[in-house]
């Protein structure tokens, strides 16, 4: 069904989806940007490296990132200019939207195991904690999934033409968006309990590095560390307060079509983007760098021994992270 109209009173929701598409190409320059700024050290430390596990990671987030950033734009395009209508148009829209939808599917598991595989290291090849993160992280995915192919199943989209411009919003049944809201609560609770024994360890080591003989090292491995982690998990807060202001605020959901509220949501669009396609690439090429400096000196890489940031535990003349 097209809906063609030329209401004045429709104008608020024209340019709310200007507004936010603004905000999308902003999250977009910023994926690309950091894209071409980390070339080179893509180019060194992954494309040249032993491929493993973290290799595959890294390409999949990054380049995944960049694809849906492609796709962002394209969906976009539509809500800011002038065009016809067509039923070709409408599945396009439904496609895109899919599209991304599962994009996102694949990217935030891998971003998950990159920080398993990093907490897994810390605890020293703990197999309960190994175990119990994957336990975790397989139930929260698997719901994860089922919504998705739920949304998939119901998903809509209509057609409206208002004062000459195209817009394709995308219904959802309320039921389904329940489910939508759970999943984000479930991986909240996750990304705030790695973060919890991240910083348990942390604390742990930092205590015990005064009475090691290669405390210096160890603690430099550490600094790294909790630096790309800090910077990661502070993106992740300003998601789950940006995200927590929408779902909670009545007068938001009241509003949807304001600026204010455009605001919010367009101010999350880019704190996602940053988390997942900007910092989750550099959980692995910030210790990957670290690791290669170590490595350049023999006689640093020779004490390093008793922590490693890869799928293994200790430390090898070749990095897998």
């Amino acid at each position: 069904m097209t809906i063609v109209s030329n209401d004045s009173s429709w104008w608020p929701v024209i340019d709310a989806y200007r507004f936010s598409s603004y905000f999308t190409l902003a999250a977009v320059v910023a994926v690309v940007y950091d894209w071409a700024l980390t070339f080179g050290q893509e180019v060194e430390l992954v494309w040249r490296q032993r491929w493993s596990l973290m290799t595959f990671l890294y390409l999949g987030v990054r380049y995944l990132g960049i694809l849906s950033a492609a796709l962002t734009v394209l969906n976009s395009l539509p809500t800011i200019s002038l065009t016809g209508t067509s039923t070709h148009d409408r599945h396009r829209c439904r496609i895109m939207y899919l599209v991304l939808d599962w994009i996102n599917v694949l990217v935030f598991p891998m971003l998950w195991v990159i920080i398993i595989t990093r907490l897994y290291a810390m605890y020293q090849g703990s197999r309960k904690i190994l175990i119990f993160l994957i336990v975790t992280f397989l139930a929260d995915n698997i719901f994860n999934v089922v919504v998705v192919i739920m949304s998939t199943m119901h998903i809509s989209a209509e057609e409206y033409i208002i004062s000459g411009t195209y817009m394709c919003p995308i219904n959802l049944p309320e039921d389904v968006s329940l489910l939508g809201s759970i999943t984000w609560i479930l991986g909240t609770v996750w990304e705030v309990l790695v973060l919890c024994l991240a910083v348990w360890i942390a604390v742990k080591h930092f205590r015990e590095l005064r009475r090691h003989s290669a405390g210096e090292i160890l603690g430099d491995c550490f600094s790294v560390l909790i630096k790309t982690h800090t910077v990661y998990f502070a993106s992740f807060v300003a998601v789950s307060c940006f995200q927590l202001a929408i779902n909670l605020s009545p007068t938001i959901l009241a509003d949807l079509y304001s600026l204010e509220t455009q605001a919010l949501v367009s101010l999350l669009q880019i704190f996602t983007a940053v988390q997942a396609y900007v910092l989750g690439p550099r959980l692995i090429l910030g210790v990957r760098e670290y690791h290669a400096k170590l490595v350049a000196n023999s006689d640093a890489a020779s004490a390093m021994t008793s922590i490693a940031f890869q799928e293994r535990v200790h430390v090898s003349t070749s990095s897998s992270v």
